[in-house]
């Protein structure tokens, strides 16, 4: 990878993962504070075509007052970000902390849940090389969050999803959706074992998630919500990283699950078990990058966990997906990048007479990114995405971005 671009996507990972690295970093006595992020802004312009009702789609109808084309001024994929931290070596341990802000770039709220301001990470993190390391605290989840890191709409805009609507929230949507579930940020406790020449393996607990919907025809919320949980929902993934001369790569397998209660209707008594497995690889070589993912899931949903994973009466949704994507690198420092993704789920069988519920969510991606300098970024991407009901009727968005990312 280009040195400029590779530093572009260093900086998307630190905004996004869960490993401290240093931007701006300040000696304090026995503490080194790291200081750093992004901030980024695109023009996003969406033309939405087809009249069917899709719920749980991701691509819009053209709008009643505004008709099919729709633009919004907003935030990428990646927030824009605030992290401050530190790190020491005490009492023959790593430890540090991270704590960050996502100040967002729209004023429009069309999800009740969106804001303009987040919180994402506070956590804290103790080890040794020896025996690996434990994470306690709020950070982004390990379930799907190698597909998300991989994603040249990391650094760009992806599916908005509701552009179309009202304008835009927090951030657009990338390939969550359309190719994988979103990794989220989660209060989680997980230890990571050492790395042994080039594997290493993550298993934890975190916070468990609650069923949610989007409305059903008949204007009922599937299964709840329901505000508690009894147990935690629990993650494991295991990745292996490898170069031999100008090869370089990883390989991973995830899996997620939680135990759901409160299932069934308006009684809530059912329970069931959540579950999903997926499995990703990354190539690069001589300029060229090759990403492919693939992920399965029963009760889960395909853009967030339990969203949209269970019937009215609590019966279980089946779901998979996944994305392929290359790259290349021009000599110019140009990364150019094409890719493909779809998420499908399957009608339960309470779902006899609801052809509405989204059946694909379908992603075509054709995106630009020039590294101005080692820090700034500038980016124009294509985004083309289908949503199809459970009744082949389908709506299409044509999303086209331009705008810049810098990190520091």
């Amino acid at each position: 990878m280009n040195k400029k671009l590779g530093l572009a996507v260093a900086g998307a990972l630190l905004a996004a993962s869960t490993t401290a690295s240093a931007g701006i970093t300040i000696p304090a006595g026995d503490w080194t504070v790291d200081i750093g992020g992004n901030v980024n802004a695109y023009y996003i312009h969406n033309h939405s075509t087809g009249s069917a009702t899709v719920n749980g789609g991701l691509a819009q109808k053209p709008n009643t007052y505004t008709g099919a084309n729709a633009s919004s001024i907003n935030t990428g994929l990646l927030p824009s970000w605030l992290t401050i931290g530190a790190k020491t070596r005490q009492n023959d341990l790593d430890i540090a902390w991270a704590i960050s802000i996502q100040p967002g770039g729209s004023t429009a709220h069309p999800v009740g849940a969106g804001g303009s301001n987040e919180n994402r990470q506070a956590y804290i993190t103790f080890g040794d090389a020896s025996w690996g390391s434990i994470k306690l605290g709020k950070d982004l989840g390990q379930f799907g969050s190698d597909a998300i890191l991989n994603d040249i709409t990391l650094l760009g805009v992806g599916s908005q999803g509701i552009v179309g609507a009202n304008g835009g929230t927090t951030t657009t949507l990338g390939g969550i959706g359309s190719g994988y579930i979103y990794a989220d940020f989660l209060g989680q406790m997980n230890y990571t074992t050492p790395n042994w020449n080039g594997f290493t393996a993550t298993v934890g607990i975190v916070q468990p998630q609650t069923v949610s919907t989007a409305l059903e025809a008949d204007g009922s919320s599937s299964g709840g919500p329901r505000a508690n949980q009894k147990s935690p929902a629990y993650e494991a993934v295991a990745r292996y990283s490898f170069t031999a001369d100008q090869v370089s790569g990883k390989v991973w397998a995830e899996v997620k699950g939680q135990k759901v209660y409160g299932l069934g209707g308006a009684t809530g008594t059912a329970s069931d078990t959540s579950v999903a497995y997926g499995i990703g690889a990354n190539v690069n070589a001589a300029g060229f990058g090759l990403t492919g993912y693939y992920f399965s899931g029963e009760g889960t949903g395909g853009t967030a966990f339990l969203l949209d994973g269970y019937a009215t009466d609590g019966s279980q949704r089946k779901t998979d997906g996944g994305y392929v994507q290359a790259t290349y690198a021009l000599p110019v420092g140009t990364k150019l990048g094409v890719a493909y993704g779809i998420s499908s789920l399957d009608k339960a069988s309470g779902d006899a007479s609801n052809t509405s519920l989204v059946k694909d969510n379908e992603r075509w991606t054709v995106g630009a990114y020039h590294p101005l300098t080692k820090s700034l970024n500038l980016v124009a991407e294509y985004n083309r995405i289908e949503s199809t009901n459970q009744a082949n009727a389908s709506n299409k968005s044509d999303i086209v971005s331009l705008g810049g990312i810098l990190f520091f």
